[in-house]
């Protein structure tokens, strides 16, 4: 309890800033719709969001070593409110993909603080509940960002002034902490062949956790409104897909660690394969079917990026893992930002259920990717701990490198 206290201010700042920015991304496709953009158009939208997203994992530990954390913390969430209320100044495709490549930066930058506040302050007792708690926190803010949108009217001034009070009201507990702020990290060495050179698979798996995530986030609302989803059905179309992933983790987890990864990875790939074909064959038969589907491809396709960076960390050494951690984020920030431009221009030509197609057939490569690798070398000696990795920061490697020093349980290899 005490140490939930302790970092209180700084998972409350992270549930509204997920809240606020996490809420944009839908909205701003139905808002799109509303006013209307094309599809394309809309898909722009997603790729400025991570272009921003890849700019503010760079620049973030930069900054916090020019100004502190806290003033790094006001001036990135500042970027992200007025982004959010310039909406309705500028209304424009290309006016909101600058805005979005604001609001970008704004989540990389105050998780990069919040990240870099939480590896200073923790220590080897309470690492293990303080990353829980930090998981549990994002996780839920994720998940009630995609429910926010129920009550957002869409191309409404009002609902992007709300998410800009959300925005602002994220400075509150952590610029008002009492607590003293941390030496400034430096900032790790962007190397991104290194996770090529760790594991050319792992290196494919983010990029196809990209095109899996960032695709439907970012343009599944667009596939929900094409097969006549309401929006309030449209936010528990997202919701289940977080919601699946958020189950999956503890379950693949523990297949991770007992067993050969590529082969998790492979199943898990296949799995979402089915899924997705099971989409586009059922097409907007049932909502139900619609629905439990978007929980399945969550439960079969969010995992992914946490299998194959595990599977990345068995084969480097201590002192390479948060610049490996960083590679592959760069990696899964290439992927995001060309995933939703792709994706919605396949939509323009294709229609709805080539969101999905795209997606399996991604998915499908990392399959035969898999399996021509496990024809190369045998799985990785000095098997670490699977651990759930956020795609938040290039910093996370920090938090989470200790936790992987812990072997995983001896378990049958596979290979």
């Amino acid at each position: 309890m005490r140490m939930l206290i302790s970092f209180s201010a700084l998972f409350l700042s992270v549930a509204l800033m997920q809240l606020a920015t996490g809420g944009v991304g839908p909205l701003d496709v139905l808002s799109g719709i509303t006013l209307g953009f094309s599809t394309a158009q809309i898909g722009l939208l997603g790729s400025a969001h991570f272009l921003g997203f890849f700019i503010g994992c760079w620049w973030a530990p930069r900054l916090m070593g020019s100004v502190g954390h806290s003033r790094a913390f006001a001036a990135f969430t500042a970027t992200g409110a007025i982004s959010l209320i310039a909406h309705f100044l500028w209304i424009d495709p290309w006016g909101w993909a600058i805005m979005r490549i604001a609001s970008g930066l704004c989540v990389a930058g105050c998780y990069t603080v919040v990240e870099a506040w939480l590896q200073a302050k923790v220590t080897n007792e309470t690492r293990g509940r303080a990353m829980g708690t930090y998981r549990i926190v994002d996780m839920g803010g994720s998940l009630c960002a995609q429910m926010v949108i129920s009550v957002l009217e869409p191309a409404s001034y009002v609902s992007y002034n709300l998410l800009a009070i959300i925005c602002c009201a994220a400075l509150l507990p952590l610029t008002l902490s009492k607590s003293a702020q941390p030496e400034t990290p430096d900032a790790p060495r962007l190397r991104p062949m290194l996770a090529v050179a760790s594991s050319p698979l792992a290196a494919a798996g983010v990029v196809v956790a990209a095109l899996s995530s960032a695709s439907f986030r970012m343009v599944g609302p667009v596939y929900g409104a094409e097969v006549g989803l309401a929006v309030e059905q449209i936010a528990w179309f997202l919701a289940a897909f977080v919601l699946g992933g958020a189950l999956a983790q503890y379950p693949v987890g523990w297949l991770a660690d007992k067993f050969d990864r590529r082969w998790v990875l492979i199943w898990l790939s296949a799995a979402a394969v089915l899924s997705c074909f099971v989409t586009i064959f059922l097409g907007p038969s049932s909502t139900t079917i619609i629905m439990l589907n978007a929980g399945l491809f969550g439960l079969t396709a969010f995992p992914i990026y946490s299998v194959a960076a595990a599977h990345a960390n068995d084969f480097a050494t201590s002192e390479e893992r948060v610049e490996l951690a960083a590679a592959l984020m760069f990696f899964y920030a290439l992927g995001a930002i060309a995933a939703p431009l792709v994706a919605s221009s396949l939509i323009d030509w294709f229609g709805p259920a080539a969101l999905f197609m795209m997606i399996a057939v991604g998915h499908a490569i990392l399959i035969a990717f898999g399996l021509s690798r496990m024809r190369v070398r045998d799985s990785g000696g000095n098997r670490t701990r699977y651990v759930y990795a956020p795609r938040t920061s290039f910093t996370i490697g920090r938090l989470m490198g200790r936790q992987r020093e812990k072997r995983a349980p001896e378990g049958e290899d596979g290979a």
